[in-house]
């Protein structure tokens, strides 16, 4: 009988231990799934401004780039960084309830997808526009996309200069978008605004590029309270009609090519044929600038070897100590 009792208060004591872990591990797996839950429905941000959004900030090619042996791919093709999307800034216009691109990258579905999350918009899931630069590979060929292999969509306005419409209109495969009615192009003439609403214009502004298959330009967006400048690519200020400071001064935001920081970084090609604004250029042309207009400036279109594309990096931080900005991925200013 004594076997007996001693054999049920083991069993009894055995079962008191397992409960209770099976109650602590229900507990931590309650918690973890508690915790899990309140990150997915974290809100995301809310613009009740009309603003832009920084949605990519990486030149054509992306990063790491194709067959890139150098130790800045290396990582990045086991480890991809979320972060390094192709250049493309996201306007929010607020009155309306309406979103437009500002490029048609390659990357362009989350692109998309992140600017209609944000704002009045987040239950619509298609921008109300494009405007595209230029005919280069990172800022046109996401409407490959709008086809019918993909979104198939309907009428979608395209907004573009005279010779990037007819590059689109008389060139396979883009040229079946437009007898799809994927998209509709809308022709842009320089210097001429485009009135989106009451409070929100974009202005097309030619720049010196290599125009092999259509002009380039920048845009100005000039919203209800502010206005921005938007110039990815230039071949040099020193080349162009305008002068880049009186340009800087007339806006409250510029968002300007910066693709190479020097030409130290790219050994192995001829930069006459990829000719751009080093960022050490920049910095010696705007030095003079008085705080206030260099903190206008946010540098942008990284090439995959920038260094300025490390935050830590001695580059990086000369660039932020001189008192301009590097552009992140998500950065929301307001018009």
């Amino acid at each position: 009988m004594s076997g007996f009792l001693i054999q049920c208060c083991y069993l009894n004591t055995t079962m008191k231990k397992y409960s209770i872990l099976f109650l602590l591990v229900l507990l931590l797996s309650c918690a973890e799934n508690n915790s899990l839950k309140r990150i997915v429905e974290t809100p995301k941000p809310k613009i009740t401004t009309t603003s832009l959004v920084v949605l990519g900030t990486i030149q054509d090619a992306g990063s790491p780039q194709i067959a890139c042996a150098k130790s800045c791919c290396a990582y990045l093709f086991d480890n991809p960084d979320p972060n390094r999307q192709i250049i493309s800034l996201g306007l929010i216009d607020i009155e309306t309830n309406k979103t437009y691109l500002l490029e048609a990258t390659p990357d362009i579905g989350g692109q998309m997808k992140r600017l209609t999350s944000f704002g009045k918009s987040a239950n619509k899931h298609v921008v109300d526009g494009i405007f595209i630069t230029h005919a280069h590979i990172g800022h046109y060929t996401g409407v490959m996309f709008l086809g019918k292999e993909a979104m198939d969509a309907w009428e979608m306005p395209v907004y573009v200069m005279p010779k990037m419409k007819n590059f689109l209109t008389v060139n396979s495969p883009w040229d079946q978008l437009v007898t799809r009615n994927n998209i509709v192009l809308k022709e842009l003439a320089n210097e001429m605004p485009v009135q989106l609403s009451q409070t929100l214009q974009v202005t097309p502004i030619l720049v010196p590029h290599r125009d092999e298959f259509s002009e380039t330009v920048g845009y100005k967006i000039r919203g209800p309270n502010k206005t921005a400048l938007f110039i990815p690519d230039i071949d040099k200020w020193e080349k162009w009609d305008k002068n880049i400071i009186d340009e800087i001064a007339k806006v409250d935001v510029a968002f300007l090519d910066a693709t190479f920081y020097s030409g130290k970084e790219i050994n192995n090609r001829n930069l006459s044929e990829i000719p751009h604004p080093f960022i050490i250029e920049s910095l010696e042309k705007f030095k003079d600038l008085p705080g206030q207009e260099k903190n206008k400036i946010n540098f942008i279109h990284f090439n995959h070897t920038n260094p300025v594309l490390q935050p830590n990096s001695p580059e990086g931080r000369l660039v932020l100590k001189q008192g301009f900005n590097i552009a992140k991925i998500n950065d929301v200013f307001e018009l």
